[in-house]
């Protein structure tokens, strides 16, 4: 286990921003932390980089504890903050020789790191450019290179494509998914595009709880009460709505609409723990010979899920997950 977070608590005097928080990081993983803006993700990365301490509770990085080892902690991460620390009147280079100095790194050393920032970061261009000179975007990506000069095996990156424009965001997508072969990475953001793209699991979060976590086939467990299969066919609505209803696996049938031909829509529920549906929808239209347009399991969108999760954790007192809820 790269990462283990333990009952993590964070109090700011009455407030609580953090309660309770447990979850693990394998090696190698790229895991998405998605919750609403106040949620309490930023203060969970201050913590784990040691840049602040927990009000109770604690987390292991690689067998290091952040309480008892934080300088070991430190060496092992590389940390890009919302508010990104640049010197606004240094140049981009003489910044990262700074903060590879500040990391013990000179010479061959130093230089070889910085001809790989500069291509893996796309800052060629503004490599000798005052820090205030540039666009928000690039500052965005100088703030990545400190984080990534001393080759940290775990990356925390709190919003890392702030401030992009399109074309960028995808070269950030790009160079977190090959830096995850080597590295261990946990990236905070509340937009529902980002966790799609780039994370293998998801913790969501809320007013400083867990509300669910896992693989996203995990989440839509968690979410959606049902499964949707959805279902054209060319048959009288009645009779194929009849024929739908008696499967034994289909929890509900809907009816959604009818093409200009003739062509009837319906979705089908039926629970996560039923794994006949698709058999027996496929021998029933065998056996009616009906002529069939589509036949798919609908894919819930995680905007679906992160609406539904929150919806069930304010309707829960205490809004905690717990494994007997996945």
């Amino acid at each position: 286990m790269m990462i283990s977070i333990k009952n993590i608590s964070m109090n700011y005097g009455t407030t609580k921003a953090l309660a309770d928080v447990s979850f693990d990081v394998e090696q190698g993983e790229i895991l998405g932390l998605l919750g609403p803006n106040g949620a309490g993700k930023s203060t969970l990365m201050k913590i784990l980089t040691t840049f602040i301490y927990p009000s109770g509770g604690t987390a292991v990085v690689e067998g290091f504890d952040i309480l008892e080892q934080p300088l070991k902690v430190r060496e092992l991460v590389g940390y890009l903050p919302e508010n990104v620390p640049l010197y606004m009147d240094m140049r981009v280079d003489e910044y990262l020789a700074f903060v590879g100095g500040a990391r013990g790194m000179k010479g061959a050393e130093l230089e070889k790191r910085f001809k790989w920032l500069r291509a893996a970061c796309g800052i060629v261009p503004v490599w000798k450019h005052t820090i205030n000179e540039l666009s928000k975007g690039f500052r965005q990506r100088v703030g990545l290179a400190q984080a990534l000069i001393h080759d940290p095996k775990i990356l925390i990156l709190d919003e890392p494509t702030s401030g992009l424009d399109p074309l960028q965001i995808i070269g950030i997508r790009r160079l977190v998914k090959e830096l995850a072969k080597e590295k261990t990475i946990i990236f905070s953001t509340h937009i529902l595009q980002e966790v799609e793209v780039l994370a293998d699991h998801i913790v969501i979060i809320n007013e400083g709880k867990i509300v669910s976590k896992g693989t996203r086939d995990e989440l839509a467990q968690h979410a959606m009460k049902y499964r949707c299969h959805v279902l054209t066919v060319k048959e009288e609505r009645t009779a194929a709505e009849r024929a739908l209803s008696g499967l034994r696996s289909a929890a509900g049938v809907k009816h959604v609409g009818q093409s200009a031909d003739g062509f009837q829509t319906f979705e089908i529920s039926s629970s996560f723990q039923s794994k006949d549906i698709w058999q027996e929808i496929d021998a029933l239209n065998r056996e009616k010979q009906w002529p069939v347009k589509t036949f798919s399991e609908r894919r819930f969108d995680l905007e679906d899920m992160f609406i539904a999760l929150l919806s069930k954790d304010k309707k829960s007192p205490a809004g905690h997950y717990s494994p007997s809820q996945k």
